[in-house]
């Protein structure tokens, strides 16, 4: 079996919320993807319920797209404690941290139900577990944190 770089990281060494690249893949053509590991909870400490997930999930895949160019996608951890996200090129982490930190500040303050999408039987797969509340608090408490350019210590926060 292929080792999978998330199941070789040290989770018990990590220091959450942060923001890392995890890795750089190269196309046939040279394209560049990255792939980046939003943790926003202490693994093994805690994990974002399902619904509030869910609604951070859908918020942000819209709101990155708007705040750093080269968004591929935004999927939730299957632990609940982060997201993976996929971006073509090769953007500065300290770039990254600035766009989810403005998902989050827009999940945390303005955001209304009708700007989180996706959420019609026609548009989810579950559409009836979502929670605007629980994200809303989940945000917050991320923000309040701070989101670290490191996974190891508290840089940029």
């Amino acid at each position: 079996m292929a080792d999978v770089e998330s199941f070789t990281l040290d989770h018990t060494a990590v220091q959450a919320p942060y923001v890392r690249l995890i890795g750089v893949e190269r196309g046939p053509r040279g394209d560049a993807i990255s792939n980046f590991d939003l943790r926003f909870v202490q693994p093994n400490e805690g994990e974002i319920p399902t619904a509030g997930l869910h609604t951070i999930e859908h918020t942000m895949a819209s709101v990155l797209r708007d705040e750093i160019d080269g968004v591929i996608d935004f999927s939730p951890f299957g632990c609940r404690t982060g997201f993976h996200l996929i971006m073509w090129g090769e953007p500065a982490v300290v770039d990254v941290v600035a766009a989810v930190r403005a998902g989050l500040e827009f999940i945390a303050g303005p955001a209304q139900w009708s700007d989180v999408p996706g959420v019609s039987a026609v548009e989810c797969g579950n559409y009836r577990d979502h929670s605007l509340h629980s994200a809303k608090e989940w945000a917050k408490r991320i923000l309040d944190q701070g989101i670290s350019q490191d996974a190891f210590q508290r840089v940029g926060v």
